[in-house]
């Protein structure tokens, strides 16, 4: 499984090494692509069925690293979950509809919502840097079970 060159530099320059772990962390989520949200237990499964053994501890620290060195992208809940995506610089301001119960993610666009949060940093001089809405509610599955 050959290393990124920026995932290596991006180590690299925090003193962190390339480790076979990290790669497959990584190499995971680029497997499902874009638009994937998966949780640090999820990972661990999909791990464990693909044959390759990564302590659950170790995807946790995994997933927090890649996060800070801009690898990943973490959504965190109010339901206390996190989740990660892959990241991307041309899927950058996107928002997520999270289902409450099962935590089911769809993304979705929209330039409105994006507006917003720019008139809004313009209006208290801030700068903005992303603008990302979490939209809590229930998935077709859930509501029809209430």
């Amino acid at each position: 499984m050959p290393a990124e060159p920026s995932l290596r530099n991006s180590l690299h320059d925090r003193g962190q090494r390339l480790t076979p772990q990290r790669q497959r962390v990584l190499a995971l989520f680029e497997r499902i692509g874009e638009g994937s949200h998966l949780g640090a237990e999820e990972v661990h499964q999909r791990l464990l069925r693909s044959e390759e053994r990564v302590s659950l501890a170790t995807v946790y620290r995994t997933l927090r690293l890649l996060s800070s060195i801009g690898l990943l992208q973490e959504l965190e809940l109010p339901e206390g979950g996190r989740r990660f995506e892959l990241a991307s610089d041309a899927h950058r301001d996107h928002h997520h509809l999270v289902c409450v119960r099962c935590g089911r993610t769809e993304e979705f666009e929209n330039a409105e919502v994006l507006q917003a949060g720019e008139q809004a940093a313009v209006h208290h001089r801030f700068r903005l840097l992303e603008c990302v809405l979490n939209v809590r509610a229930l998935c077709p599955s859930c509501a029809a079970e209430e």
